[in-house]
């Protein structure tokens, strides 16, 4: 259930506790605002907060400023955020939905997280007013390219996104080839047989001649 026990910042006792009191406000909001899928509400703790958790492997002990955008249900955000909770990492959530956007508020301020939701699109947020992230995070929201429109403005020379991808990722590398130049390391998801997590650096759109 905690594979990633290692990664945490706090006794597992109160991680676990914490990620309940999620689990259980996402159940109550389910029934008013569509979350996450019906079909994985009651495999939470796999197929989302483990799913999540993952990406605690792939950081680095200096990654201390994140952005999520499109949260949604606040995966893999919260999640993190529940896991480094009495670290400086500070997560910014960017969701335009205004219901989702009162729902993550509501999980931040009840269980002290460190987190600020901003409710709008990324591309409506003036990147030169917010700080350089260390690690950009999405999950099941677009396709690389239109990510990578999404999350060029916000990229610093250090900056890193770690995207959860499917089995189209093979393509969406190819794709996003066309328009962009970035580094890419492939992790093998732990959650989806058919999944990955690509760690993308040194992104910049390619120069039109």
């Amino acid at each position: 259930m905690f594979p990633y026990e290692a990664y945490f910042h706090r006794p597992l006792a109160e991680v676990a506790a914490d990620l309940e009191s999620y689990a259980q406000l996402l159940r109550k909001w389910q029934v008013v605002q569509n979350l996450v899928s019906r079909e994985t509400l009651d495999d939470v703790w796999t197929r989302h907060f483990a799913d999540s958790l993952q990406v605690l492997r792939l950081l680095r002990s200096t990654d201390q400023v994140f952005l999520d955008i499109g949260s949604g249900g606040g995966f893999p955000a919260l999640p993190l955020a529940i896991a480094l909770k009495g670290t400086p990492a500070h997560f910014t959530l960017v969701e335009p939905n205004g219901r989702k956007v009162s729902f993550l508020r509501t999980v931040a301020r009840e269980l002290g997280l460190l987190v600020t939701v901003e409710g709008s699109r990324t591309d409506q947020i003036d990147s030169r007013e917010t700080p350089v992230p260390d690690v950009i995070t999405s999950r099941a929201l677009a396709s690389l390219p239109q990510l990578c429109a999404w999350m060029a403005p916000f990229f610093g020379p250090e900056t890193r996104a770690i995207l959860h991808k499917g089995r189209e990722h093979v393509e969406e590398l190819a794709e996003s080839g066309t328009h962009w130049i970035h580094d890419v390391l492939i992790d093998r998801s732990d959650t989806d047989p058919s999944g990955v997590l690509l760690t993308l650096s040194n992104l910049r759109e390619k120069s039109v001649r």
